[in-house]
């Protein structure tokens, strides 16, 4: 019988650190394991895949890099994650191993239950589902689906969401890890952290790991090579959905996302300004993209969670390649795109 090919599931919410963890994954991967990987985004613009592009190219090249981008994985599993499965699976030579990373607004639930899909199944299995949580969001109180848990200032927060889909989203997300990360852990203080841990593991099953980073920095060893077979286990792995909604399909009616582009901007401080400043006058959930700093020989990568902006510059421009600013936006529906994009403009020359 063919050994099947293990698969890492990155999962968690909008922001956690998904695509960071992904990085360090391939950067630091053993020396001669061949990793294809597969990255889904909600939004237009591919900006997780180019953030990946080159990191690993001795284990992931970028042509075994493929992205889903039309829609949650969660909704398309019949339409695109099983064809890209079976893309991957007929190719000549074999993949060592498969990372998934999902939207951070995917419920995992469906994309477990395609690993039973019989031609999957024969050749793949899950080796683990890693649950990315971010510390410093949940110490502000995002996120929460109990208001009660959230004291009054920060109640008092508009940038706070308590909505029961987004709490019921995130838990779904820690109920089926086999690992959870609670990434960022350096932006929040001791005690806290100690708070933010002893809620998630309120959510999390008996027996699962929960571990501790900064900027994604995990060891591999703890990433790689699990052997869970989650999806032999997925009946405890309780969701909301599942439970409450009888396995309807799950639409994502309450987001929303669009990106622009601004040709020239003034520079980078001004441009990340207005960027704080456009998320907290317009409830924007999560920001991300790249930009043109005026001068500068490489590309600015910029990462927003609700008004927490960090960006650095993560390669040279390319020769030949279009120096402007792209940006994608999510949020609840309906964003007002029109006034988003015109706060946005304010960075431009």
């Amino acid at each position: 019988m063919t050994e099947k090919i293990p698969t890492t599931v990155i999962t968690g919410f909008l922001g956690a650190g998904k695509t960071t963890l992904v990085r360090h994954l391939l950067a630091h991967a053993p020396k001669g394991k061949r990793i294809a990987l597969i990255i889904n985004e909600f939004g237009d613009l591919g900006v997780d895949k180019d953030i990946l592009a080159g990191c690993g190219d001795d284990t992931c090249r970028e042509e075994d890099m493929v992205e889903l981008s039309n829609g949650c994985i969660c909704c398309t599993v019949a339409d695109e994650f099983i064809p890209t499965m079976q893309a991957l699976l007929a190719r000549p030579e074999k993949f060592d191993h498969i990372v998934i990373e999902t939207s951070g607004l995917a419920l995992p639930q469906p994309l477990i239950r395609a690993f039973n899909w019989p031609e999957i199944k024969a050749q793949v299995t899950i080796d683990g589902i890693v649950t990315v949580a971010d510390a410093a969001a949940l110490a502000e109180g995002r996120f929460a689906s109990d208001e009660a848990a959230v004291d009054a200032q920060r109640r008092q927060d508009e940038m706070l969401d308590h909505e029961t889909p987004l709490g019921e989203l995130f838990e779904d997300q820690l109920s089926v890890a086999d690992l959870v990360i609670v990434n960022k852990a350096d932006l929040v203080d001791p005690a806290m952290l100690d708070v933010v841990e002893a809620n998630l593991r309120a959510e999390m099953r008996p027996g699962v790991g929960l571990i501790r980073a900064r900027n994604g920095h995990v060891d591999i060893a703890a990433l790689l090579g699990m052997g869970m077979s989650s999806q032999d286990d997925i009946a405890n792995r309780p969701s909301h959905h599942e439970l409450e909604h009888g396995g309807q399909t799950h639409e994502h009616d309450d987001f929303d996302s669009f990106s622009l582009r601004i040709p020239a901007i003034t520079g980078k401080d001004d441009l990340l300004a207005t960027i704080e400043d456009t998320i907290r006058n317009h409830d924007v959930l999560r920001l991300k993209g790249f930009a043109a700093i005026p001068g500068a020989a490489a590309r600015l990568a910029i990462q927003a969670v609700g008004p927490r902006v960090t960006a650095y510059f993560d390669r040279p421009w390319k020769e030949g390649e279009v120096r402007d600013t792209a940006l994608v936006v999510i949020g609840e529906s309906p964003l007002d795109r029109a006034a988003i994009t015109q706060s946005l403009q304010r960075a431009a020359v």
